[in-house]
């Protein structure tokens, strides 16, 4: 087995992938090296445009079967914030996100560690899925 190959099989990606019923490929490595990169919960068009630099022979439907793997296998988050296209987050800590309603920027807000909202007797949750709307620090300290 050729070094690079065998590291990717020995990677925690792959490990996951596998755990999951998906097998390690290239492609999926590049999308989740895509979602890594930066951490701006791009939408599955702009992961596209990114990794077709690194591997111009990526298609679309590749990007979006490897987020698809990447979300089931629980490496990724899909983030859908009002009608606007999903998101993807690698962020897999208990966490909310601030949309800014200026600049359309995604940031990831980290909750309190005892963090809940009381729900009716007999409703357990098991995630949270909160949206905060607004605007960024540069953008409510400009003059628009």
């Amino acid at each position: 087995m050729r070094p690079i190959a065998k590291k990717n099989a020995e990677s925690p990606l792959n490990e996951r992938l596998a755990n999951s019923g998906f097998r390690f490929t290239p492609q999926r490595q590049q999308v989740y090296e895509v979602l890594l990169d930066k951490r701006d919960h791009p939408t599955a068009e702009e992961v596209f445009i990114r990794a077709k630099r690194a591997r111009p022979d990526i298609s679309m439907a590749t990007v979006y079967n490897c987020l698809t793997a990447l979300v089931q296998c629980g490496l990724a988050r899909q983030v859908s914030l009002e009608r606007g296209a999903a998101r993807f987050c690698p962020n897999m800590q208990a966490h909310c996100h601030f949309y800014c309603d200026g600049c359309e920027k995604v940031f990831d807000i980290n909750l309190p560690a005892k963090a809940g909202i009381p729900l009716p007797n007999g409703f357990k949750a098991e995630r949270y899925d909160i949206a905060i709307h607004g605007r960024c620090p540069a953008c409510a300290n400009s003059k628009q």
